[in-house]
């Protein structure tokens, strides 16, 4: 359940958009809304594939490039230290292919995600002195590792950092340390990857008469993987890495990105930035998420056709292990929310269970976080010991909330919407309420919004306005795919696709119809009938077969045309506050208290429905006519199950409700939480 947020639009600046620059009215539209108005700006976005900025404007970036000339010219030992996800190892592998093209001698390293974690350690540091390396050139990493290279000095070892992480107080003793997060670094654009950063060094090497455009041909199909993986926003610099990447992605230019775009079954399509990021860098990810991620460097560095197939191979082996080892922690989760309710009440969710796989964890957070639209922070314990990984909503500053917990935390690292942290086993409980103590001092938690770029009439939704959005791509963070809303419509029919596992939906409006995919969705789990006035967000696209093109409008949310989402969650919200003993306003309190009427009314509704099974709550309220507030139906439903009327069932997906056989009267006030309702309410 999502609020839906319509952006602004100024209507007279997009026509005069549209018209000077002889746009489709979508795309001025969608222009004006993303606050890309300007005649420099519209072009730089729609136009630019090649301008970079000089990369000696970021701090250190001279010293960086003298070091790494230096070391090549005199036939110093390099290693690339870089990382394990996609950046990482697309960051290596394009440092490494250059250095080797230059004729460096060059080796790589990537530490294990399980026995050495993230950045550079001691022991790494101790076989790369066995290996007789000079000079070590961190890339995605290192801007932490303070003691580490000063370790490394002691060896005799030199260290050049390039990054884009945040930096610590304290600066490591390094011989360079580019990084443009620095405070005393001028540079314009900071918003870009690791393997953006690696690739600027490479520029800052070749020196003045550096071909960009010739360095763009050969990396930026890495490039962008990286800049897509790490979800930086698809503008400026980004953009540009992006739009030539997928040229060249497409094209097949390198063997281990062209086997892993088989391998994830994109053959034949015109990748983009979305197939990137659901296709290939999961891929990337899995292997480092399970095992080593330098044999994917290998692949992407590789000549060899068979290399390159045998490893695409396994890279999917293992992200289907990876998908596997995600559902089977989901369905554990499910469980226990489904047994303790109460653990998504919380501002801030935090689950925790035994031997979860670490490398799996972000992406279960990921996933409770959209489903509960809040902060989560998921936590495995091996041995006493937790680790966790958390996901923040935008508006909530997750980083600066588990800075307030350091106290009761072994480690913790992150920024505002992503967390890792440690912290003992016995200390979860404590862990729990001070994060949540955090939130309540905030005030009011952000709504989890659906954004919404614009409405549209179905008159005129149709392949050449969808293909109108190609104007627009990369899409990606900072540059989404075009959500749009269409209006009060009827839904004709409901059709199941691939054994009931997806569904087309047919609807009115007026005399035009839409048909439109509701993935991932059965018959049973859609809880709208034939004739519901919905409304829909929807994503178009153009689908092309045997060179016939046709609409493909995607479902991205449904919702009833007369309900506003904002009452339903602030109701909630009321809910979920007196749940968690916070102190709530008798105004707000006594929207949530039931009468007899109440209860007749939903119970008249159950015996009409019988079992309600696979179905939400936000439906059963609207099925009501909202007769009662969407707190108030919890507080119901929570009452009626406490005094055996029914049989109350959620989880994470669904809620079912059954009606019970009742042979005695029953007393409504007996129920437990009307009476602690109305001792708060009363002041008793």
């Amino acid at each position: 359940m999502k609020r839906w947020s319509i952006a602004k639009l100024n209507k007279e600046n997009a026509k005069t958009i549209s018209q000077r620059y002889e746009l489709p009215p979508i795309i001025a539209t969608l222009l004006d809304i993303r606050g890309i108005v300007t005649e420099e700006a519209i072009n730089n976005f729609l136009f630019d594939e090649s301008t970079i900025d000089d990369p000696f404007e970021i701090k250190d970036m001279d010293k960086a490039a003298d070091r790494v000339r230096f070391a090549v010219e005199n036939g110093e030992k390099i290693c690339v230290y870089g990382d394990y996800d996609a950046d990482g190892v697309t960051s290596t592998a394009l440092l490494y292919s250059y250095l080797e093209t230059i004729g460096a001698n060059v080796m790589y390293y990537i530490p294990s995600r399980e026995s050495e974690g993230y950045g550079m350690n001691m022991s790494a540091i101790d076989k790369l002195n066995d290996e007789d390396v000079d000079l070590i050139i961190t890339v995605d990493n290192g801007i932490s590792a303070v003691e580490e290279i000063a370790y490394a000095k002691t060896l005799g070892i030199e260290t050049v950092v390039t990054d884009h992480h945040m930096p610590g107080e304290k600066l490591p003793d390094a011989v360079a340390v580019v990084d443009m997060h620095r405070p005393d670094c001028d540079s314009r654009f900071k918003m870009i990857s690791g393997v953006g950063v690696a690739f600027k060094l490479v520029i800052a090497v070749e020196g003045e008469y550096a071909d960009v455009d010739m360095l763009l041909d050969n990396y930026s199909d890495l490039l962008s993987i990286g800049t897509i993986g790490d979800i930086m926003p698809l503008i400026d610099e980004n953009r540009v890495f992006v739009k030539r990447g997928l040229k060249h992605i497409n094209n097949g230019d390198r063997l281990g990105i062209a086997s892993l775009v088989e391998h994830a079954g994109l053959s034949g399509k015109d990748i983009s930035a979305g197939n990137v990021s659901f296709g290939i860098v999961p891929r990337i990810n899995a292997v480092g998420r399970l095992g080593q991620s330098n044999e994917c460097v290998d692949m992407l560095i590789t000549d060899d056709f068979e290399k390159a197939e045998r490893t695409a191979v396994k890279l999917s082996d293992d992200n289907s292990e990876r998908q596997r080892i995600e559902k089977e922690i989901l369905e554990k989760i499910n469980i226990l929310i489904a047994r303790q309710p109460e653990l998504v009440q919380d501002r801030v969710i935090i689950i925790s269970g035994k031997n979860w796989h670490q490398g799996v964890i972000g992406i279960v957070s990921s996933r409770l976080k959209d489903i509960y639209g809040k902060p989560c922070i998921v936590l495995s314990e091996t041995d006493g010991v937790c680790k966790g990984s958390g996901r923040s909503v935008e508006g909530f500053d997750l980083w600066e909330a588990v800075c307030a917990c350091e106290d009761c935390l072994d480690h913790f690292g992150g920024h505002p919407m992503a967390v890792g942290l440690g912290v003992e086993y016995d200390r979860i409980d404590e862990f729990r309420e001070k994060i949540n103590k955090f939130a309540v001092s905030k005030g009011d938690m952000p709504y989890d919004n659906l954004k919404i770029d614009c409405k549209l009439n179905p008159a005129y939704i149709d392949v050449e306005l969808a293909k109108s959005l190609s104007y627009l791509q990369p899409f990606g963070a900072g540059n989404p795919t075009p959500v749009l809303a269409i209006c009060n419509l009827t839904i004709k029919s409901i059709t199941p696709l691939s054994n009931n596992k997806h569904l087309k939906i047919t609807f009115t409006s007026g005399r035009n119809f839409i048909q439109a995919l509701k993935f991932f969705c059965s018959t049973e789990d859609f809880p709208y009938n034939i004739g519901d006035k919905v409304d829909i967000a929807v994503t178009l696209d153009v689908n092309v077969y045997k060179n016939t093109e046709s609409l493909s409008v995607i479902i991205k949310d449904i919702k009833f045309a007369d309900v506003d989402y904002k009452d339903y969650i602030d109701s909630l919200r009321i809910f979920e506050s007196f749940c968690r003993g916070e102190q709530v306003d008798n105004n707000d309190l006594k929207t949530i208290i039931p009468d007899r009427n109440d209860f007749a009314v939903v119970y008249r509704f159950l015996k009409q429905e019988k079992n309600l099974l696979n179905i939400s709550l936000d439906v059963i309220a609207r099925k009501l006519n909202n007769a009662v507030s969407y707190g108030k139906l919890k507080v119901i439903l929570e009452a009626m199950n406490d005094l055996k009327l029914i049989a109350l069932y959620e989880d994470m997906y669904k809620t079912q409700v059954k009606l019970l056989e009742v042979n005695s009267k029953v007393n409504l006030e007996d129920a437990s939480i009307i009476k602690s309702l109305k001792e708060v309410y009363l002041g008793e």
